[in-house]
């Protein structure tokens, strides 16, 4: 498809051409493991890498490749691999980009289970990080060592919501001859284009924003340099097989066709929200990217089109308020992930980011009071009616305990 044509056509269109496919408009799904060769020299031709066609599902499938490819042109890549989660898809790029003895330098306050895979990497094969803030240039290069080879960042930070300045972890990482990976979750390639920015490597937890319905787990990761993601799909991919199902893609790229109206809608719902917040006496601090108030709301201007649907805010007191308002929530879910339609809250400290030690998880801004918000799709109103009557639950709570 003509590239110059807007993202808003690229999430429907890119990728599938009905004519190779019995001309159907939908894409099909691929239920299948393995192929058949016509012969047995194209066989042979296909697994020397002399002939293109399919081998086995594994490697490639005519409906992942869909998927590949329209993400691809969303993030303004070269080429694009689809995993079973987010994890495989971290997981992936940091086996390729690494050796026994490297160090990585993240972002501070990463998610809880790259967290643990830094962890496990240290732990078998000396592969060190540092977790530090990047919001210039100066930051990032006081920490780069010898044996740097990847800066690792995700911005907006899950949850704190600070933003890391991608054009200055990319200068550094050019210096040193590193490679940039960057986890593009929260804003989705509709508001945010690491690529565009210099990085190397963009990925995605696809089971929140790119799928957008909460009935499927995957990932995606999207490369500079094809040859590059070629080279890790017929290693890394392949020998570590943590692919995704041909129907699970299936589903994917049937939620990504709404990707624009939903993005626009999680958007405008977070920030009305945010300015109710702002006016309730029980809330502390709120922490979103282009509120005018966040210290990094230029960096976010720089390279993000919009705010997106998530955000964290901190409650007056502490772990045992938090809970009791979260419990009293009835429309709100109280769950982890983002990105659905339906409106989702969770308690970082205690769910997506407990593996992290109390100590490190408070250097990077997790507090027992902090609250996790990802906006849904429903009628903000009803959104805010539901938060007003947790927190009038939670005030009489309180007056209570206070007068016994």
């Amino acid at each position: 498809m003509n590239k110059k044509v807007h993202r808003d056509t690229l999430i429907i269109h890119e990728g599938h051409d009905p004519r190779d496919h019995q001309d159907s408009l939908a894409v099909p799904l691929y239920q299948t493991s393995t192929y058949v060769f016509p012969d047995a020299e194209s066989g042979a031709a296909r697994f020397a890498g002399e002939q293109t066609g399919n081998i086995y599902s594994r490697l490639t499938n005519p409906t992942v490749k869909v998927l590949e490819e329209r993400i691809t042109a969303l993030e303004k890549g070269a080429g694009a691999l689809a995993f079973g989660s987010g994890m495989a898809a971290v997981s992936a790029i940091l086996v390729h980009a690494t050796k026994a003895g490297d160090h990585v330098l993240c972002t501070r306050g990463i998610y809880g289970c790259t967290f643990g895979l830094l962890n496990i990497l240290e732990d078998k094969y000396g592969i060190t990080h540092d977790l530090i803030p990047m919001r210039n240039e100066d930051e990032i290069e006081k920490h780069v060592r010898p044996e740097t080879s990847v800066i690792y960042v995700e911005t907006p930070v899950n949850p704190t919501m600070e933003v890391a300045d991608i054009r200055a972890a990319v200068n550094v990482a050019r210096r040193h001859g590193l490679k940039v990976i960057v986890d593009n979750t929260f804003c989705s390639p509709y508001i945010q284009n690491p690529i565009e920015l210099g990085a190397d490597f963009v990925l995605h937890s696809a089971t929140k924003y790119i799928n957008g319905h909460g009935d499927v787990i995957a990932g995606l990761l999207i490369g500079a340099d094809r040859e590059e993601i070629e080279q890790i799909r017929m290693t890394v991919q392949k020998d570590y097989g943590g692919i995704i199902s041909p129907f699970d893609a299936w589903l994917m790229i049937r939620g990504l066709k709404t990707l624009a109206v939903r993005m626009d809608r999680h958007t405008s719902n977070a920030e009305a929200v945010l300015a109710y917040l702002k006016t309730v006496p029980a809330v502390r601090e709120v922490h979103y990217p282009l509120d005018a108030d966040n210290p990094d709301v230029e960096i976010a201007k720089r390279q993000m089109n919009a705010g997106g649907g998530i955000f964290s805010f901190t409650l007056e007191g502490g772990l045992e308020e938090a809970q009791a308002f979260l419990d009293e929530l009835k429309l709100i879910k109280l769950a982890v992930s983002l990105g659905d339609a339906e409106s989702l809250i969770q308690h970082p400290a205690t769910m997506t980011h407990s593996p992290i030690p109390e100590e490190e998880r408070l250097a990077m801004g997790i507090t027992d009071s902090m609250i996790r918000f990802s906006a849904g799709l429903e009628h903000p109103d009803d959104i805010i009616a539901d938060l007003e009557a947790a927190f009038a639950a939670l005030k009489k709570k309180t007056a209570a305990a206070t007068t016994e």
